[in-house]
């Protein structure tokens, strides 16, 4: 994909969001859409979005026993995904699991295998949040740890902060995947997001894929915004 920028669609209006990605063809590299959209307009809400041609991210954070995970992989092989997240925190076999079904799925759907990667810890989530789920490790130790499980677990890549995309590299390679939420342009609120950095900033630590929400959505022209972003990258 030669355009890092996924722009978050957040939303349950579905016309909204097919307004909004018809506008933002040509200027995205990926849609990103989450629970609140699925889980409000099922598979057919994501068939709806994929004709505007734009590949989409599918945002579930999947996390549970290896085998229902592995059984939700091979349901949404049913649809046209470019990218679907787990979370890393689900372990080895629960990550394995689901890469394995995605491969399996591919070949026997004759069709692209999308990528699979591990949410590492949330952008929301700091060293205090942490600890009061009782995980002591900062933040870019829990990022290097789950990093390095989720590579050997057979997973694309990751989704870490943009503070932690150096950390990332140096124990996974640059092959390993980084999709980056936390991505803020210059003089845009920060939201709930708490572990940030710019567009450029990302991208020259090594980010791959850089999660936009916001910043685009609700700017007065969303085409024009996500490509002033691309101009400065």
């Amino acid at each position: 994909m030669t355009n890092p920028v996924i722009c978050a669609v957040d939303t349950t209006d579905i016309d909204y969001a097919n307004t909004l990605c018809s506008k933002l063809s040509g200027h995205i590299g990926m849609i990103k859409i989450g629970l609140e959209f699925f889980t409000t307009h099922g598979p057919q809400g994501v068939e709806i979005l994929a004709k505007c041609g734009i590949p989409i991210f599918l945002d579930l954070k999947l996390h549970d026993i290896p085998n229902t995970v592995a059984k939700t992989i091979k349901g949404l092989m049913q649809l046209d995904v470019a990218l679907l997240t787990i979370h890393a925190s689900g372990g080895f076999e629960m990550m394995s699991a689901a890469a394995q079904m995605a491969a399996q799925e591919s070949e026997r759907l004759g069709k692209p295998r999308p990528l699979v990667v591990g949410v590492t810890v949330l952008t929301s989530m700091n060293e205090t949040d942490l600890a009061q789920v009782g995980i002591q490790n900062l933040p870019d130790s829990q990022v290097s740890l789950l990093a390095k499980l989720a590579k050997e677990a057979g997973l694309d890549g990751v989704v870490c902060s943009p503070l932690e995309i150096e950390v990332v590299r140096a124990v996974c390679g640059n092959a390993f995947k980084t999709v980056v939420p936390g991505i803020r342009p210059e003089g845009s609120d920060k939201g709930d997001q708490k572990r940030i950095l710019t567009p450029k900033e990302a991208m020259d630590k090594g980010a791959d894929y850089l999660v936009i929400g916001r910043p685009i959505t609700q700017s007065e022209n969303p085409a024009q915004t996500a490509k002033a972003i691309c101009d400065t990258l």
